[in-house]
């Protein structure tokens, strides 16, 4: 059966964005392959994925087109969706590693859930589900 790899995000800087996934959000770096002297496939993922959970590839933005999208893959809407089995737990890590939230969590329906943005803008959701 099909199933999804890689969600690709399209970044400034390779190392800037590994510095915030794997620094700051504890992802794990899968793989950093360079390609050409400017090109390189990076991927990144939460730790307990495991080895055969998709990825988050990080794509360095190549011209004024890409450029633009950077931080707004989704038109200001959540983008991506982090599922955690311990809201609690990783709000508070990712509060103390400076990572932005833009507003306090809420229980839902569907779950604990808060909405915080990537070092470029996107919008995720850390979500506990019910």
């Amino acid at each position: 059966m099909s199933h999804l790899a890689h969600f690709a995000i399209v970044v400034r800087d390779y190392d800037e964005a590994i510095g915030f996934y794997c620094g700051r959000l504890g992802f794990d770096l899968v793989q950093d392959t360079p390609l050409s002297p400017f090109k390189r496939w990076v991927t990144v993922r939460p730790p307990c994925g495991g080895s055969d959970a998709a990825t988050l590839l990080l794509a360095r933005a190549d011209g004024p087109d890409q450029e633009r999208v950077i931080g707004d893959q989704a038109g200001g809407r959540v983008f991506l969706f982090l599922a955690t089995d311990d809201f609690a737990r990783d709000h508070a890590a990712f509060v103390a590693n400076g990572v932005h939230f833009v507003d306090r969590p809420r229980h839902e329906p569907y779950g604990t859930v808060a909405v915080f943005v990537d070092l470029y803008g996107n919008r995720w959701d850390l979500i506990e589900r019910q």
